[in-house]
């Protein structure tokens, strides 16, 4: 996730001649990068026609800077460049404006999304054409000024779903691009706000809600004033980093607390009822964010704010669901002492080795407050809808409604979705309604939905859209009553009801249910795939087989063998 070399054109051009670029939206960068640029090139170019040299010049001479020119050389105005000299060697660089990949050539699409180069994806959302750059037929100047004046207007009918949005946020964003695109970027909600307004969700069918800046006394509720200062202080520096790949401008500090304070109202007018429930269309994330530290592109924990304002507003226990794709440490680190909270997460682990590294089924809660962190670890890229649904069905909402939450939280990356290039997972849009569905049933359906991560605008458009009409309620495009998981999501699963089975007895049936069901598939795929790395480790060098200790090579080979079936004789 580290991506820190210098700041790079997004076109570089190798070229004897002069180049035109290929993207108006690359001249943009390059204007806006390097100012001085075609200054410096005018200059360059000037000093270039000014000197002149001789035909007797050597490459040693020019290196070692012995050669002097003088102002009496033959007039070299006669000269015509060959057919070789015309020829220019071009090689072009551009980002995909979806997911920020990187791509060489004058290829229309993205090798890695497939997205046109001139898609109207922030536009017009989810609904760009993705193979071609026309947009769509509306009014964009309209669309432009409705969502401008949302921040000045509070919530205008009671019981409906409210959106938190303020373009404010746009403006922190990375001042300088390192060797690509910062993935969390304005583009991200630019597009799931085109998506709504196309889709006349919101404005339309959503009220939306007044923003303001959340206090520090309320910070202070999940934050040490370490935190809260360390913020602030970026908005007297024009550029700054919290760790290499969570950067701040001086804008950076208002948008973080309009975020927080966007979701405390919402928590809070949700819970008391004046709103049905909620969708925060906010950033900078935040689960990541500590009490004391802040990383992973979040700055202050949302989730943990509007969890505590429910509280501050009567709920006695707040369940929090993380499906994004890496682990909410910052969440989990905040509320693992606390059993009025219960935080779910469902992330991709890998033994540790996904970032951040923290989330394995073993870590339950600490102090009194065991059974209260529940992290469902996958153990691979890839997952989809099936392994999702999978444990929610089987370990998210027997924990949940034993749980009996009064408020309940999802934080809500779509860095999961099928296309992100960071979570290379392969949950839908219908995936992630269903999933909201189910979690409408709890709390009396006072639910607040929080944008975390999700880094492919056409994904993140897409399945936001999808989460609101569900909040709305409309109903997912399918309903799943019998999802086959993968033999990985098998094993997952199981593990987390093992371990937690122990603070949540119902879990207990359902564990011995799926042994008896399931077990012997993942128990025998796993024993398979054991076997066949230990005959691998055991084969030895593959030149043994030809050099002159091959005898020792068969003997050794014929004695496994034996070993092998030393059990059967």
């Amino acid at each position: 996730m580290n991506h820190h070399s210098k700041a790079g054109k997004a076109e570089n051009l190798i070229s004897n001649g002069d180049s035109e670029s290929n993207s108006t939206r690359d001249e943009k960068y390059e204007a806006s990068v390097f100012p001085a640029a075609d200054s410096q090139f005018k200059q360059h170019s000037e000093e270039q026609e000014n000197a002149q040299g001789s035909s007797d010049v050597t490459v040693e001479d020019m290196y070692n800077n012995n050669y002097e020119f003088e102002d009496d050389e033959d007039d070299d105005s006669d000269w015509e460049p060959s057919s070789q000299d015309q020829d220019v060697f071009e090689i072009t660089k551009w980002f995909c404006v979806n997911c920020t990949m990187d791509n060489f050539g004058k290829g229309l699409h993205c090798e890695f999304c497939g997205e046109h180069r001139q898609s109207g994806i922030v536009k017009y959302g989810f609904l760009a054409p993705p193979l071609s750059e026309e947009g769509l037929t509306v009014n964009e100047a309209d669309t432009t000024v409705r969502l401008k004046d949302l921040r000045l207007k509070g919530i205008v009918t009671d019981r409906q779903t409210a959106i938190g949005f303020d373009e404010r946020m746009l403006l922190h964003e990375e001042v300088e691009m390192k060797s690509r695109p910062h993935a969390e970027r304005p583009d991200r909600l630019q597009a799931i706000a085109a998506s709504l307004a196309a889709t006349g969700i919101f404005p339309g069918r959503c009220s939306p809600i007044l923003a303001r800046e959340i206090t520090r006394e309320e910070l202070q509720m999940v934050h040490s004033l370490k935190n809260i200062d360390a913020v602030e202080l970026t908005s007297q520096l024009y550029s700054s980093y919290f760790t290499p790949d969570t950067y701040a401008n001086q804008y950076s500090a208002c948008a973080a607390r309009l975020a927080a304070g966007l979701c405390y109202d919402l928590a809070t007018s949700i819970y008391s009822g004046s709103a049905k429930n909620g969708f925060a269309l906010v950033r900078p994330p935040g689960h990541h964010a500590c009490v004391k530290q802040a990383m992973g592109f979040c700055l202050h924990n949302n989730a943990a704010i509007a969890a505590s304002a429910a509280q501050r507003a009567g709920a006695k226990k707040v369940l929090i669901i993380d499906w994004d794709v890496h682990h909410g440490n910052g969440t989990q680190e905040i509320f693992e002492k606390n059993e009025s909270v219960l935080y779910v997460s469902l992330h991709r682990h890998e033994g540790g080795k996904f970032y951040p590294g923290t989330g394995a089924a073993d870590e339950v809660g600490t102090m009194g407050a065991e059974g209260y962190c529940v992290n469902i670890p996958w153990s691979c890229g890839g997952v989809g809808d099936n392994d999702y649904m999978f444990a929610f069905q089987q370990v998210v909402m027997p924990i949940a409604s034993e749980f009996d939450p009064d408020f309940t939280i999802i934080s809500a990356g779509f860095d999961a979705a099928r296309g992100d290039p960071l979570g290379c997972c392969d949950v839908t849009p219908t995936g992630y309604a269903q999933m909201t569905q189910m979690c409408s049933a709890l709390s009396g359906g006072k639910l607040l939905v929080i944008l975390e991560g999700g880094y492919n605008l056409r994904s993140i458009s897409a399945s936001a859209t999808a989460v609101v009409k569900v909040l709305l309620g409309d109903d997912p495009e399918h309903n799943v009553d019998q999802v086959i998981p993968t033999k990985a999501g098998l094993r997952t699963v199981l593990e987390v009801l093992q371990i937690q089975m122990k603070y949540w007895p119902p879990l207990e049936p359902k564990h011995l249910k799926l042994q008896s069901e399931w077990g012997c598939s993942a128990i025998q795929d796993r024993t398979e795939l054991s076997s066949k790395r230990k005959r691998r480790c055991s084969m030895g060098p593959t030149w043994w087989k030809w050099g002159r200790r091959r005898w020792l090579y068969r003997v050794w080979c014929n004695n496994l063998f034996l070993n092998h079936f030393k059990g059967y004789i």
